[in-house]
């Protein structure tokens, strides 16, 4: 059973930065794919950006792209999301998830595992 254990949330002013990870364990196959989700409530859940096979591929979503990174350190199985340029809207719980590959489930939240989620809060 793999396990996703998030950190890196927290509070901070609109244009300032934050860097979320997830360590996968053990590291198999099935977690090729990393990236992160994000649903506020009553909202619908997004897929923010994700990362195959250590940086083969990856993927941000419009609302993101320019202002967030990620990556991942193979030897620790963590993924990184470097989040700059925070807007209100940005607020919400943000997920890690995992599978093995980043077909086209994935972006309909069709993964195989996910983290716990952790809040990240922009004040304007």
């Amino acid at each position: 059973q793999v396990q996703l254990v998030e950190s890196g949330g927290g509070s901070v002013q609109a244009g300032g930065s934050l860097r979320l990870s997830c360590t996968a364990s053990p590291n198999t196959y099935s977690t090729k794919c990393m990236g992160w989700f994000r649903q506020g409530p009553g909202k619908e859940r997004e897929a923010v950006a994700h990362i195959y096979n250590g940086g083969a591929s990856t993927y941000y979503a419009d609302s993101v792209k320019g202002r967030f990174t990620i990556s991942q350190d193979n030897a620790k199985n963590t993924v990184y999301l470097q989040m700059n340029n925070l807007k209100p809207e940005d607020t919400t719980m943000y997920y890690c998830a995992a599978d093995g590959v980043c077909g086209g489930r994935w972006y309909w939240g069709l993964v195989g595992y996910w983290g716990q989620g952790t809040q990240v809060t922009v004040s304007s």
